[in-house]
């Protein structure tokens, strides 16, 4: 997925806000700002992450943030409006899964 965005994006910066590791686990909180290029729409998105280390290195990763406020961001007025709603989240996650798996065909 991180290869996925870094190499679509042409304006993607990531600031690292918080962060901490403790023996074999650790979490981090980030700001990734970019341009939603299906709508030009710009995105700031505050993502908290949680990872698993195992021989120096992330085992497991997961990311999460606020979907409503990602969709008001990038989708607009229907983001806004319905954001919140699987209506609108179901296809957003679909899409994105999509995408992800398209982006790792074209790479094998």
């Amino acid at each position: 997925m991180w290869r996925m965005l870094c190499e679509r994006s042409d304006d993607l910066s990531v600031d690292l806000v918080e962060h901490e590791a403790d023996g074999d686990r650790g979490w981090a909180r980030w700001i990734a700002k970019y341009t939603f290029t299906q709508t030009g729409r710009p995105v700031t998105n505050d993502v908290r992450a949680k990872m698993r280390f195992r021989d120096g290195l992330i085992a497991e990763h997961w990311d999460s943030f606020s979907l409503h406020s990602w969709t008001r961001q990038a989708l607009g007025t229907p983001g806004l409006l319905l954001g919140w709603s699987p209506l609108v989240q179901k296809p957003v996650r679909r899409r994105a899964r999509e995408s992800l798996d398209e982006f790792i065909d074209s790479e094998s």
